[in-house]
C-alpha cells in the first residue's frame, strides 16, 4: 500500500509540474492517466483487503468448529517416497513449459502496446495535435522564470524523488529475501519501456534551452526509474530459481 502513496504522490506533482513548467502533452496526459488508476489500486487493496480478512476470519472460525476430541492427529500417507521422484520431475517439466509460455506472452503484450502506441500518435499526428502553431514552450528569449514555473520545477524535482524513492524498498527486499516471488515481470517491462520512451517524447518535443531546463527534474526522474527497473530484472534473472514470473503483480 504505501508503494502505490508514493506513486500517486509522485504522479500528482508530476501532473502539477509538467502543466506549470508547459512540457509536451504526453507529459501532462500520461501522470493525469497514472493518477486515477493509482486512486483506483488504492480502492482496490482497501477494498480486497478488508474483504479478505473478513473472509479468512470467518473460516477460522469455521474451522475451528469442525475440530473435535476424535479428530485424527496424524494423517498416513503410503507410497509417499515412491511417488515422489515422478512427481518432482513433472513438476519440472511444468514450470520450464509455463516459463516459457509466459514469456511469449509478456513479449506479445509488448508488440501489443508498442503497436497502439504508434497508431496512437499517427492519428493525433493526422489530426494536428502536434501542430506548433500554439506552441507554448518557452521562448529561448525570455530567460526569467515565472513564479509559476519555479513551482513547477520544484514539484518536478519532488516528483523524481518520490519516483526514485519508490522502487528502493522493493529492490532491498528482493535483495534480502533472495527472490522476487509474487512480482509482475511484465510490469516492469512495460515500466522500463514507458520512461524510455516518455523521455525521448520530453526531447524530441522541443530543444530549447529553457525547455529542456524545465523538463530536466522529470528526465531524472524517467532515468532514475529506468536504472531502477533494469537492477530488478537482474534480480529476476539471479533470483528466479527455475520459478516463472508472474503475469499479474500480487
Amino acid at each position: 500500500m504505501m508503494f502505490l502513496v508514493v506513486w500517486v504522490l509522485g504522479d500528482a506533482t508530476n501532473l502539477l509540474g509538467a502543466i506549470f513548467t508547459h512540457l509536451a502533452p504526453t507529459a501532462i496526459i500520461l501522470p493525469s492517466y497514472f493518477v486515477f488508476a493509482d486512486l483506483v489500486l488504492i480502492l482496490q487493496c482497501v477494498y480486497y483487503n478488508t474483504r479478505n480478512k473478513r473472509r479468512a476470519s470467518h473460516s477460522h472460525r469455521a474451522e475451528v468448529a469442525r475440530v473435535s476430541e476424535e479428530s485424527p492427529l496424524l494423517r498416513r500417507e503410503s507410497g509417499y517416497e515412491a511417488h515422489t521422484e515422478p512427481t518432482r520431475k513433472h513438476s519440472r517439466d511444468e514450470t520450464e513449459s509455463e516459463t516459457a509460455s509466459q514469456w511469449g506472452s509478456n513479449v506479445a503484450s509488448l508488440v501489443a502496446v508498442y503497436v497502439v502506441g504508434i497508431a496512437a500518435w499517427f492519428i493525433s499526428y493526422k489530426a494536428g495535435a502536434w501542430d506548433s502553431g500554439d506552441d507554448k514552450t518557452p521562448s529561448p528569449d525570455d530567460e526569467g522564470q515565472s513564479s509559476l514555473e519555479i513551482a513547477g520545477l520544484t514539484l518536478g524535482y519532488i516528483s523524481a524523488v518520490f519516483y526514485l524513492c519508490a522502487r528502493i524498498p522493493q529492490i532491498l527486499k528482493n535483495y534480502r529475501e533472495k527472490s522476487c516471488e509474487g512480482l509482475a515481470i511484465l510490469f516492469f517491462m512495460l515500466s522500463l519501456t514507458g520512461n524510455l520512451t516518455y523521455g525521448i517524447s520530453l526531447v524530441s518535443y522541443s530543444q530549447e534551452k529553457k525547455y529542456l531546463l524545465n523538463a530536466l527534474p522529470f528526465l531524472i526522474g524517467s532515468i532514475g526509474t529506468i536504472v531502477e527497473d533494469c537492477i530488478i530484472f537482474v534480480q529476476f534473472q539471479l533470483y528466479s530459481g527455475g520459478k516463472r514470473p508472474h503475469a499479474v503483480s500480487q
